[in-house]
């Protein structure tokens, strides 16, 4: 099911023993679009440290309690690397942190999380859900310590995206594939164009981002995307509505693309 980051915001994370604190924001992967860890912020046990939640850990959200049961203790918890959210996540960091909890390496295999395409399947036995989306359209790179490749959303909501004859708005958000935890779509805003117009973009689509001057380009003319869908936030995107974004901008349908 896809559900925005906003929404998924101040989810508290529940361990095998209490409950570790809220989420506070995500890192994606900027290779594969795929968020990678969940900042959060404990609560005063471990007086409001932020530490790393990697979806490896983590059960299907409870939208009733507003909760994600993660597979982790509270004290291993309190003895995970540190982390200063503020910073780059280094490749020599997530190579302590997954060694820590004896996670795999998501990267140098030919999909979303190593060689499986959702993090469940690592530890699952007799998973039967199998992905029928799309995986990414780099592949994800073995950077050396100090070259950051993940991303903060918090950091990204508000970048320029500039079709193929103009600006048309900026990035306003995410949805997320809580299976994959892969990102979905971009929203992007429209209301400095046209007013409270928000639609949806695939990051397949993306030609490039420039990440220093904090912009994203796209192959797209201006006028196609203000006759694209609207989206509308307040209710759940069908598969409907994701099919008619699909079939507006001519693409082929990720549900139906061989994988990656």
């Amino acid at each position: 099911m896809l559900h925005s980051v906003k929404s998924m915001e101040g989810l508290a994370i529940g361990a095998t023993d209490g409950t570790i604190g809220k989420v506070k924001n995500f890192y994606f992967d900027d290779q594969a679009w795929v968020v990678r860890y969940l900042v959060v912020r404990t609560t005063a046990w471990l007086g409001g440290r932020e530490v790393l939640v990697s979806p490896y850990s983590l059960g299907q959200p409870n939208w009733v309690e507003k909760s994600l049961p993660a597979n982790i203790s509270k004290e291993q918890v309190e003895h995970s690397p540190s982390i200063d959210s503020d910073k780059p996540v280094s490749r020599r960091y997530e190579e302590n942190y997954l060694s820590y909890y004896g996670y795999p390496y998501y990267w140098g295999g030919n999909a979303l999380w190593g060689e499986s395409y959702y993090p469940a399947a690592t530890f699952s036995e007799g998973t039967t859900q199998e992905y029928n989306g799309y995986a990414g359209h780099l592949t994800s790179p073995v950077a050396d310590d100090g070259d950051p490749h993940l991303r903060s959303c918090n950091t990204v909501e508000g970048y320029h995206i500039h079709a193929a004859d103009g600006e048309i708005g900026h990035v306003d958000g995410f949805l997320v594939d809580d299976f994959t935890w892969s990102i979905r779509y971009i929203v992007v805003s429209t209301s400095n164009w046209w007013t409270g117009h928000r639609v949806l973009l695939s990051p397949e689509w993306i030609q490039s981002v420039d990440w220093a001057g904090s912009r994203v380009e796209i192959a797209i003319d201006r006028q196609s995307v203000k006759d694209a869908p609207v989206y509308d936030e307040s209710a759940p995107l069908e598969r409907d509505a994701e099919l008619q974004t699909y079939n507006h901008y001519g693409r082929k349908i990720y549900w139906q693309q061989q994988r990656a």
